[in-house]
Order: C-alpha cells, then sequence, then structure tokens
C-alpha cells in the first residue's frame, strides 16, 4: 500500500504494516482494509499465526531466531544501535508491545461538542485564559475513548456475560441469570478507566445519583484546581460527566496551578523518587511556612521550583509575627481600650490607612486567583510596615500610656491575623484565639473588608516623610560605624526660596514626630536650622526636602563620607535612568494610565532634587589628608 504517514525522511521510506501490535498502523489498516493478525499473544509469546519455526517463543528469543536466520540466508547486512520509539513501563522499564484486543470504549463526540460549547460561551473559564487553547486542542481532535482497564482495583465493568447464549448484559444492579436463555452468567473482570471513575468525583462524592442536600448545596462548584498535565484526562471528562448526568456544569472556574519540579527541573513524581517529602518539611520547618512558600509561588499556569530557602524564610517570618504578637498581647491592660479619634497618634492612622489599603489590595488578588501576590503583599506589609514600622512607634505612644494605640494594635493585629489566616492557619489560629473578644475559631470568623473611612494617602506621605528620615540616619550611622548606644545630634535644613516655603512647611511634620523620630533613629536631639554647620564632625545626607547633618562628638572620615555620597549619588542616577526610559518612550506615555504616568514625573523631580542636594554635599567636603 502507500499512505501519507509514512515518514519519508526515517529510513527508507518502505515499512511494515502491523495492524494488530501499533494504533498508527492500527488505523492504517482500518483505511486500507488489511487484515488484522496478532502474532504475540498477552504473555508476550509468538502465537501460530507467527509460522511453525517460532510458534510459542518468548518475543526475545524469537527476535534472536529472526537475526540467525538472516544471517544463514546472507540477507542480513549488519546489526547496529538505533534511536527508537518503543514504549517502556514507567515502573519497571519492561518493553510494550501493543496488542490488539477487546475493550470497552465511550462514544465521545456528542459528549465533546457540549463541553466545548460550554467554555467558548464562558460558562466555564479558564485561569490562565490561554489553557483554554489546550483544552481545545484535545476536544476538537477527539476519539473516542477507551473505558476499561486489565488492572487489580477499580470499578468493575457492569457487563455481564452469558455463558450458554454469549448474551452480553449491562445493568445498574447485578443480573442474576440470563434474561434470554436464563443461562449462568460471569462479570466481566476489567475495571474503568481511573479518570472514568474520576470524571464522576464533582457530583459522585456528594450523594449522586440521589438528589441529596449536599448535592443541591455544592453542584456546581466555583472553583477546580488543577495541573495542566490533566486538563484533558480530568477536566474535560468531568465537564463531560456533569453536563450529561446533571445537565450543568460540574463548576465555573479552571484555576490552572503550576507543577512542582525540582532542581533539574523535572516534574516531581514518586514514580522517580524525586519527591520531596512533606512531613520532613513540615518536621522541619512547620506547616506554616511550607504552605506560604506554595501560595507565594503560584504564579497561575507556571512551573515552581520549591525551595528550602523560601521555607526557612518564611519559617523566620511566622517567629516575626509570634514576637511581634507576643509584644501586642503582652501590652494590653486589663479592660478592652477603645479608640479615641483625638488621640491617634499619625503611627496609628498611618498602620489603619495601611491596613484598609492592603486588605482591599488583598482582595483583587484572591478575586482574580493571583495567590502569589496575596501572600507578597500580605508578606511584606506585615514584615515591613506592621511590625519593623507599627510596632516600634507604638512603643513611643504606649510609655506615653495612649490606650488608643493600644486599641489600634489589639485591632490591628486582629485584622492581620484573619487575614493571614488561609495562608497560615495554624499560627493565626492559635495567637488569635488569646485575643480579647476572641470568638469560637478564627476559621469562622468574618474575612475582613476595606475601611474606606482610614485611607488617607496624604497621610501616608508624611509617615513616609518620617520614615526616610530615619532610615537616612540609621544608614549613615551604620556606614559610619557609630554605635546604637551613641546617642548623637541630627540636624535639619529645609530647602530655601520659594520651592523652600513648601519644604519648610512640611518640616512641621518632623517637628511634631520629633520624638518618634529621635527614639527611632538613636538622637540625642532633634534641631531645625537655616544652615549645617560647616566643621568637618558633620555627616550630612538627604531625606525628603530635607539636608541632613549628623553632629558627632570624634571627627568624621571625610573619605569614608565622600565614599558613602558617592555610592548614594549612583543609586539615584540609576534610578533616575530608569524612569528617564520610561518617560522618554511614546508608548509607555501613551498607553500608561495618567495617574502612574504622573507617579513617574513626580518620583523623577524628587529624585533630581535629591541628586542635586547630595552633589552640594560632596563638592562641600574637603578632600582627606
Amino acid at each position: 500500500i502507500t499512505d501519507e504517514r509514512v515518514e519519508r525522511d526515517f529510513g527508507t521510506g518502505a515499512v511494515k504494516v502491523t495492524p494488530a501490535h501499533d494504533p498508527v498502523d492500527f488505523e492504517l489498516g482500518k483505511k486500507h482494509g488489511l487484515e488484522q493478525v496478532i502474532v504475540i499473544d498477552g504473555s508476550g509469546r509468538m502465537t501460530e499465526a507467527a509460522g511453525p519455526d517460532y510458534a510459542g517463543l518468548d518475543r526475545f528469543a524469537a527476535r534472536a531466531k529472526v537475526v540467525d536466520r538472516l544471517t544463514a540466508l546472507g540477507l542480513l547486512v549488519k546489526v547496529e544501535d538505533h534511536d527508537h520509539a518503543v514504549g517502556h513501563c514507567y515502573r519497571c522499564q519492561t518493553v510494550i508491545e501493543p496488542h490488539l484486543s477487546w475493550q470497552w470504549f465511550v462514544r465521545i463526540k456528542p459528549l465533546a461538542d457540549e463541553a466545548i460549547r460550554v467554555v467558548e460561551d464562558g460558562s466555564i473559564e479558564f485561569i490562565p485564559a490561554n489553557w483554554a487553547k489546550t483544552y481545545f486542542e484535545w476536544m476538537y481532535n477527539i476519539h473516542d475513548w477507551c473505558i476499561s482497564r486489565q488492572l487489580w482495583w477499580g470499578h468493575r465493568i457492569p457487563a455481564w456475560y452469558c455463558r450458554d447464549c454469549g448474551r452480553i448484559l449491562v445493568a445498574m444492579e447485578a443480573p442474576e441469570k440470563c434474561d434470554k436463555c436464563g443461562g449462568p452468567l460471569d462479570q466481566d473482570e476489567d475495571v474503568l478507566d481511573t479518570w472514568f471513575s474520576s470524571a464522576l468525583w464533582p457530583f459522585g462524592t456528594l450523594g449522586w445519583p440521589d438528589e441529596t442536600e449536599d448535592l443541591k448545596a455544592f453542584y456546581p462548584t466555583d472553583l477546580m484546581s488543577t495541573g495542566f498535565d490533566i486538563i484533558f484526562f480530568w477536566v474535560a471528562r468531568m465537564i463531560m460527566m456533569g453536563l450529561k448526568f446533571r445537565g450543568e456544569i460540574p463548576f465555573r472556574h479552571v484555576f490552572i496551578n503550576g507543577l512542582v519540579r525540582d532542581l533539574k527541573r523535572r516534574k516531581m513524581s514518586k514514580s522517580e523518587g524525586n519527591i520531596i517529602d512533606p512531613l520532613e518539611m513540615i518536621d522541619r520547618y512547620g506547616t506554616d511556612a511550607l504552605r506560604f512558600t506554595l501560595a507565594a509561588l503560584a504564579v497561575p499556569g507556571m512551573d515552581l521550583a520549591l525551595s528550602e530557602d523560601r521555607m526557612a524564610g518564611y519559617q523566620a517570618f511566622a517567629n516575626k509575627i509570634w514576637n511581634a504578637s507576643r509584644f501586642v498581647l503582652m501590652n494590653l491592660k486589663p479592660g478592652r481600650a477603645e479608640v479615641q479619634a483625638g488621640e491617634l497618634t499619625l503611627a496609628d492612622r498611618w498602620i489603619r490607612s495601611r491596613l484598609s489599603a492592603v486588605t482591599a489590595g488583598l482582595a483583587a488578588s484572591l478575586e482574580q486567583y493571583k495567590f502569589y501576590e496575596a501572600a507578597d503583599l500580605l508578606y511584606h506589609f506585615i514584615w515591613h510596615e506592621f511590625c519593623d514600622w507599627y510596632v516600634e512607634s507604638a512603643k513611643v505612644s504606649l510609655r506615653a500610656g495612649n490606650r488608643t494605640t493600644e486599641a489600634v494594635l489589639a485591632d490591628a493585629l486582629d485584622r492581620i491575623l484573619r487575614l493571614l489566616h488561609p495562608f497560615m492557619p495554624f499560627i493565626t489560629e492559635e495567637i488569635w484565639s488569646h485575643l480579647p473578644g476572641a470568638g469560637k475559631s478564627i476559621a469562622v470568623a468574618a474575612f475582613p473588608s476595606p475601611e474606606p473611612g482610614w485611607r488617607n494617602e496624604a497621610l501616608e506621605r508624611d509617615m513616609a516623610l518620617v520614615q526616610e528620615v530615619v532610615e537616612e540616619t540609621r544608614k549613615i550611622r551604620t556606614e559610619n560605624k557609630i554605635p546604637p548606644r551613641e546617642k548623637i545630634r541630627l540636624i535639619a535644613m529645609a530647602g530655601r526660596g520659594e520651592a523652600g516655603l513648601a519644604d519648610r512647611a512640611r518640616g512641621d511634620v518632623i517637628r511634631s514626630e520629633s520624638e518618634l523620630v529621635k527614639t527611632l533613629a538613636g538622637l540625642k536631639t532633634l534641631e531645625f536650622a537655616e544652615a549645617l554647620p560647616g566643621e568637618g564632625g558633620v555627616l550630612k545626607g538627604v531625606a525628603g526636602p530635607f539636608e541632613l547633618g549628623l553632629v558627632v562628638e570624634r571627627p568624621a572620615d571625610l573619605g569614608q563620607e565622600r565614599e558613602r555620597i558617592q555610592r548614594e549619588m549612583a543609586k539615584v542616577e540609576a534610578e533616575l535612568a530608569k524612569i528617564n526610559r520610561k518617560l522618554e518612550n511614546p508608548d509607555f506615555v501613551a498607553k500608561a494610565p495618567a495617574a502612574v504616568v504622573a507617579e513617574n514625573r513626580a518620583r523623577l523631580d524628587e529624585l533630581t532634587g535629591r541628586l542635586a542636594k547630595l552633589g552640594q554635599n560632596l563638592a562641600g567636603l574637603e578632600s582627606p589628608s
């Protein structure tokens, strides 16, 4: 025969066709009307059809005999190793011999047509959307589904064979005898394909075929989360079976998570032996750290390499939460503190504003199944804003006896724990149970909602200025090796001229928060001046609209100070270049949201002014002797 499916560039172009022993050849045989001759039986031995010289031989022995026969006839040119596509068992690596046999099939096209429709019309949505293409590629090129398997375990095929007349009966309940001749019956020994049984899962687990309360309440569900490698094997089959037996879709969203891979980027698999034992990871890092790691790496549709370093980092995150919570609980006095609006500090109002913003951002990320984004948002808010800034700021207010700060601390921790609970259920449950007024369980507590009345972006900018002054002071201290116990003078100078009027107005924020700045920056005094002292014992820096001067008792190392300012200028110049590239790109200016463009231009002006002030400080340094 001739056929276009022969690979002309592979071999000679003349190939044997074995319709009973190869799926492609089987299709070719049907197309050309070829006989289906079985030459290898189910035990791997040659059948009578192989001829008297080979019948009964093991397949490998038969092949060796064929080689001997070709050699004896002088027909063998050579034997050499070569690449081939022979299938092997993934467990024991035994060569697999395709074998024609009787099986049960499902006529699939009528089911597939409906399953295609509900994805095309948007009733079922894939996340990310590009995985719908994989779904359609399978469904539009689908073949009838072989559902019988020769395995030891599974749902038995509900078919019975009459020993006397050969009749086949398929029934819901096991028949006692043949309904035609009354003869004895034997049930088919095959079981259903695992994916056939799994396809019934969305409703089979809820009591179907009975109309149970669970079935009414939970079918269809909202979300199916799975890997891309079983979109056809499981997702498509669940959709087909749900439509067939329930008349409606089994779920509305299909979230495709990435596969967990090892360091060689291989899919983790028990059969490959390259899995990370989750129990070992739990013993080493804790359940919450493992859960948070998986969430933080869960970019929709993208594979992830599980890292023990990340787990160790999130174990430290859990410890950070524990320590901050212990501080809050230790500072809650008897009797529930209430928030008095007039006693709210800048830090109190700032954390409430940030908490409202983070709550809204978290809700948006979860709505879009961006678990990695939600985890990252919580991580940075809890560690860097709540623990590093608010808890430290609250200490100043608590020492002054401000019970409003106590109330804000307790409320913020309560909300944070509830936001974090889906990611870290164990530590949050334990801590939350110790909060005043805690209910039965955090698992049934209401999930927090944003508080629009708390949001105040101008106030956040004020707090950001306080933070910038503190951070710049700390950086200068660190780079000049000034120990934390050494209290120093800090002099702040606002800009000069008309532009400096606004700068000096912002200076009121620093004046009103002077105790906070002094505590967090380790200062003896915080002073404001029209000019910085010119003596060599002044270390200079820039924070927002301010030039800062740290007055130290020992002479400054001018060479070291010069290098520090140069490093800072290099960082500013690099960020300026990055923003300039954006703003010089017509596509960015035309297509980016107006607020984003405006934010970049404002940042450009801020950095330009900062660079100029750093340059002035550098020029004012005396050359080291």
